[in-house]
């Protein structure tokens, strides 16, 4: 189902600066505690892809507007 320009301009817009204030800044210093070794590495890889998706969907989206 395609989604309206209102709606897609809201998300682009608004909606990820929402989720980015609510959540706040990625940190990995003193993130985890109390957890084993095996469980922070896992923490800290998994930081790193979302951090990796982040710039990905940055670079397409500068893609698609130096080509429209």
């Amino acid at each position: 189902m395609a989604k309206s320009r209102f709606a897609q301009w809201f998300r682009n817009t608004f909606h990820d600066w929402m989720f980015r204030s609510l959540i706040g800044p990625a940190q990995t210093q003193n993130a985890v505690q109390g957890c084993d070794q095996s469980a922070r590495e896992q923490w800290k890889r998994d930081l790193a892809a979302r951090k990796r998706y982040t710039q990905e969907q940055r670079e397409r989206r500068r893609q698609e507007r130096s080509i429209s």
